[in-house]
């Protein structure tokens, strides 16, 4: 079978990453008899600086074309001082709306093996973390009306009952593969908007009397995160809920160089890019950890191409990776190999 993707290097460390996630993706290939056909196209602070614009067009049409997209970081200091307008991270917010993404998955999966990692203790974080955060991606306070009057500045939180129906559909269609759990949370005893979110979601979840729904107040959403994790699986929740309460969960593994994301729309096609950001400051010097691009890589098969056998093997060789002992510097405790970005790439591709 063949598939084509567009690849984004970006910036800092994305190049380096996503090399690795291709080489993967050909060792993958190599072995279940597939063709993964990709174009490397530009977006970020490499494209203003070669086209003058984050998200040349020419790039978003190829990703339109693609069957899916694999994005490494963009952003860095060099182009902090533009303005917000025209800034790397405009190429995101572009690709979004472009592909139709509106589903955010952040998975935060702690390994057994890097389990002293995490800031919790142990008997808090058990042995082993599995969340997956479900973030509405393109509504919200995030995109409604904004301005400045007088001395005043406004940004408005607003959703329809449409791009809350489709989110939470999202959620519960990955809650009936996992533990069939859904926890939605919202800010409905003060927002009107969280209000209709609620509403909502149990009108989803109607459809799907297998999975449970509990609901739950962001700020005690936050507390509980810390205190007892694993009473979480499947969490769906707004856009800027979601966006601070994800960090929050990935911090939970240890490190943020761990863990992967998928944008979706309503086709399959969807964007796929590690948490992380572009780390200039390590960028070029073979330290980046790749696991979480690789790991983005094998949500794409999982999620656009619906091949799970891939995608399970590409997990399986990272947490194998992992149980010998190897660790990149961010992840990096004593009596363990630290390797750098080729090796811990080229070990995981030796274990798949």
């Amino acid at each position: 079978m063949k598939y084509n993707i567009a690849v984004i290097p970006g910036d800092g460390i994305g190049r380096e990453v996503v090399e690795q996630a291709v080489k993967v993706l050909k060792a993958v290939g190599s072995k279940y008899g597939h063709i993964f056909e990709l174009t490397e196209v530009d977006a970020g602070g490499c494209a203003i600086d070669k086209y003058g614009v984050a998200l040349p067009e020419e790039t978003l049409e190829v990703c339109k074309k693609s069957d899916a997209v694999l994005l490494g970081a963009v952003g860095g200091p060099k182009w902090d001082t533009l303005p917000g307008s025209e800034r790397p991270e405009q190429a995101l917010l572009g690709l979004r709306k472009g592909l139709g993404l509106f589903a955010n998955l952040r998975p935060a999966v702690l390994h057994n093996a890097l389990k002293e990692a995490s800031p919790l203790k142990p008997e808090i974080i058990g042995e082993s973390l599995d969340i997956i955060v479900v973030r509405e991606l393109t509504g919200g306070i995030y995109f409604g009306d904004r301005g400045r009057s007088g001395n005043y500045a406004y940004d408005t939180e607003k959703y329809s009952i449409e791009e809350v129906e489709r989110i939470a559909r999202v959620a519960f269609d990955i809650a009936i593969k996992r533990k069939k759990k859904v926890v939605s949370v919202d800010k409905a005893n003060i927002l009107e908007s969280s209000r209709l979110w609620r509403e909502v979601v149990e009108r989803v979840a109607e459809e799907y009397p297998e999975v449970t729904l509990e609901h739950m107040y962001v700020d005690n959403a936050a507390m509980q995160l810390v205190r007892n994790p694993k009473q979480f699986d499947v969490i769906v929740t707004s856009n800027m809920f979601g966006d601070i309460l994800s960090d929050e969960a990935s911090m939970l593994t240890g490190s943020i160089g761990m863990l992967p994301s998928a944008s979706l729309g309503t086709d399959r096609r969807g964007m796929y890019e590690p948490v992380h950001g572009s780390a200039p400051d390590i960028a070029g010097q073979d330290k980046a950890n790749p696991i979480a691009m690789i790991i983005s890589a094998a949500m794409m098969l999982r999620y656009s191409f619906d091949l799970a056998e891939e995608a399970d093997a590409i997990e399986k060789a990272v947490g194998s990776v992992l149980d010998q002992g190897y660790r990149t510097g961010d992840i990096m405790s004593p009596g363990m190999k630290l390797v750098g970005t080729n090796e811990m790439g080229e070990r995981i591709i030796d274990n798949i």
